[in-house]
């Protein structure tokens, strides 16, 4: 059976209090990595947020983080991400209620 890589790994070179580490995501692409990268960046103890996709064939995203006052890059990673989550959640909820009320203007190709 094929080894399963971990859906997120830290890269070599991370401080030993991850104040400052890079992580690779796996099977993300610019989508989640702009997003991701917008939450972070409105934690004001992130000092520094970037990520690039080394290459459009390799199916991985590298996040670089680094935070204010030795905090963890991690602890902030994993909030961002459920903070992301929450705000997908809130989308869809208010979408779906929007949808349902049937309070939309409705494109007709007569018009």
């Amino acid at each position: 059976m094929a080894e399963s890589i971990p859906k997120i790994q830290i890269l070599k070179g991370a401080e030993p209090d991850l104040s400052a580490a890079t992580y690779q995501i796996h099977d993300e692409s610019h989508t989640i990595g702009n997003a991701l990268r917008w939450m972070l960046m409105k934690n004001e103890k992130v000092e520094f947020c970037g990520y690039s996709v080394p290459h459009p064939s390799e199916n991985h995203i590298n996040m670089r983080i680094q935070m204010y006052d030795g905090l963890s890059s991690l602890t902030a990673l994993i909030q961002a991400l459920k903070d992301l989550d929450d705000l997908c959640v809130t989308i869809d909820e208010e979408y779906t209620k929007s949808l349902q009320s049937g309070q939309f203007e409705r494109w007709d190709e007569k018009s």
